[in-house]
């Protein structure tokens, strides 16, 4: 792992209940959560930082809402008693949440992100980080999206809209990595 910084922090987005739903309909990626899960587990080994970041929604119809058990995170990924947390309410887990100055104040300069949505808050999210001059990295088998419909009602397999998301990030917010590529040091 030596081409991390001691204090590389893993971001791990919105892994929580709801995001099982089915409404969400097909999915890309089956073994993210097995990678993530390995990159938590190295994360906590190393004692590096890991943060939370749980969707709160303010829609009701949400599978985010507050006070169901959607928002609740998975058993596999509940924070524990040392690790951050950090409620947001839009895709961008920097927008008025003060991850960006908690950060700071820890001199936490690389991120690595992964989780939920792919062209949704992992995209925002990476690219503020990126835009904010932190190193980022976002892990792209551990994170998985959806099939979208397009304004024109085309539908797109998850893969793609997979793919294309991280190609949008790859240009200029990070660098896409896989899981075995961050274990081994990037």
């Amino acid at each position: 792992m030596s081409a991390f910084a001691p204090n590389a922090a893993l971001l791990i987005i919105d892994m929580q209940a709801g995001i099982n739903h089915p409404r969400l309909g097909r999915r890309n990626n089956p073994e993210a959560e097995q990678r993530l899960g390995e990159l938590l587990a190295a994360w906590r080994l190393w004692q590096r930082p890991v943060i939370h970041v749980r969707h709160v929604s303010r829609d009701p119809a949400s599978v985010f809402w507050p006070g169901q058990s959607g928002c609740a995170f998975q058993p596999a990924f509940s924070p524990q008693v040392n690790e951050a947390l950090f409620d947001k309410h839009v895709p961008d887990a920097f927008a008025h949440s003060g991850l960006e100055r908690w950060l700071h104040v820890r001199g936490i300069e690389q991120l690595v992100i992964a989780g939920v949505i792919t062209n949704n808050s992992v995209e925002a999210t990476a690219r503020s980080a990126g835009n904010l001059g932190f190193d980022t990295v976002v892990v792209a088998d551990a994170c998985y999206t959806f099939d979208l419909h397009d304004a024109q009602g085309r539908r797109w397999p998850a893969e793609d809209v997979h793919a294309l998301s991280l190609a949008n990030l790859a240009m200029d917010y990070a660098r896409v990595l896989d899981c075995a590529q961050v274990l081994a040091g990037g």
